[in-house]
């Protein structure tokens, strides 16, 4: 089978889902005020994946998970733990029959690269490993770390499998995502190394939203606006066959606003440029997320800045330093995402939602949609809704022009 994505609301067939560590990984905890606490999240955050896993299997798709270990030593990076394989959507994405998987793997970035680069004296084929690298003429090694934006004198200082990172992280990442990038490369090209302007983009599933012929890319915050923008044309010219559009979302497109299906939009009030973009669809706006009537959660706010939430554990002063110590880049800014349109769509009838809301179901009513209410009961922690938390591979389908008339 050939896998590919063009429109997120053709059938859902193969999708990675992310995955947290066991319980037994929290066992290195002597405090049982903390310990207690992680196993609890671990243990709910599994059965709320396999709810969904469960459902995703129920309509025949194919289910895709990475790997993991319960030796915390195993994921000891930079004097932190890594952060578990929980949100594949921010790392990878489907853009039609290619798969891109981020990586600090710079050997794979220039593979990817070579023909760009390729100059009439060049060996035919890239260097495969570090030594092979280092035995490249100094004007070819120059003219990559010219293209790269680097200093030869740099480059030399690390390993290209790592890159400017730690090689502890490039193993992890080898660990827990080889088995995933094997099976998805018997449908579809892997790349583990995007061109420079699709990472300039934020070129990954959270940031990308795909109708077809038309890409809309999100940026994380309004400074990179003119920066995305002006990465365009170099985007297209890897695939001009698409027309490609900035949204200024100022964060993940996907806590943004949802196309459910063709004509249709779930969006927070703030984005407003849908006549533009989306000529002639339906918008339904929600209201974001009320914090003050989360009484508990203000009472946290004070001490981590709104990053994480766990429901129960406000007070719990050593669950809270704990986190912020060993695991705070785990958690994001949970403030700033709504997770209600953080929707997973499995085809143009069905919709995977985190709970009720009276405007959207009336429009899913309206056009046959039948909602799928799965509570992700941590997301607060993990600041990761159910579109996050996946990572569709294949969908059946080939790519459409909903707006013909553009050119």
């Amino acid at each position: 089978m050939k896998y590919s994505v063009y429109q997120h609301w053709d059938p859902l067939k193969v999708c990675i889902v992310g995955r947290s560590y066991n319980p037994e990984f929290y066992k290195f905890i002597k405090n049982d005020r903390v310990r207690l606490v992680m196993e609890r999240i671990a243990r709910e955050t599994e059965e709320d994946y396999q709810k969904l896993i469960n459902l995703l299997e129920s309509f025949g798709v194919r289910v895709l998970r990475p790997t993991v270990s319960d030796n915390y030593q195993d994921y000891i990076a930079d004097g932190k733990i890594s952060i578990p394989p929980m949100t594949p959507r921010d790392y990878s994405i489907m853009h039609g029959d290619t798969f891109f998987f981020s990586s600090s793997n710079m050997l794979s970035r220039l593979t990817a690269q070579w023909e760009i680069l390729k100059g009439d004296s060049w060996p035919a084929h890239p260097p495969t490993t570090d030594e092979e690298f280092r035995e490249l003429p100094d004007f070819i090694k120059k003219e990559i770390c010219d293209f790269w934006k680097i200093d030869l004198a740099d480059l030399d200082r690390v390993d290209l499998r790592d890159g400017f990172g730690n090689i502890k992280k490039q193993s992890i990442w080898e660990f827990t995502w080889r088995d995933v990038a094997d099976e998805i490369s018997k449908g579809a090209e892997v790349v583990t190394i995007a061109p420079d302007c699709f990472n300039d983009c934020n070129f990954n599933a959270a940031m990308v939203s795909r109708i077809g012929r038309d890409i809309y890319i999100g940026t994380p915050d309004p400074s990179q606006l003119n920066i995305s923008i002006t990465t365009i044309d170099e985007i297209s010219r890897y695939y001009p066959h698409h027309r490609w559009h900035v949204v200024d979302t100022a964060g993940h497109v996907d806590g943004t606003f949802c196309p459910v299906v063709p004509g249709l939009i779930v969006s927070l009030y703030d984005v407003q440029e849908y006549e533009k973009t989306f000529p002639g669809w339906e918008v339904i706006y929600v209201n974001e997320q009320n914090w003050r009537q989360f009484g508990s959660f203000l009472q946290l706010k004070e001490k981590n800045k709104g990053k994480w939430w766990v429901p129960g554990e406000e007070l719990n002063d050593e669950f809270t330093d704990f986190v912020e110590q060993w695991l705070g880049h785990w958690v994001g800014y949970v403030e700033e995402t709504v997770f209600d349109v953080n929707m997973l769509v499995i085809d143009k009838h069905n919709v995977v939602c985190n709970n009720y809301n009276k405007e959207v179901f009336d429009a899913f009513e309206r056009r046959g949609i039948t909602p799928h209410v799965i509570n992700f009961r941590h997301r607060y922690f993990w600041d990761g809704g159910l579109h996050c938390i996946t990572s569709d591979v294949h969908r059946e389908g080939v790519m459409e022009d909903y707006f013909p008339e553009r050119t």
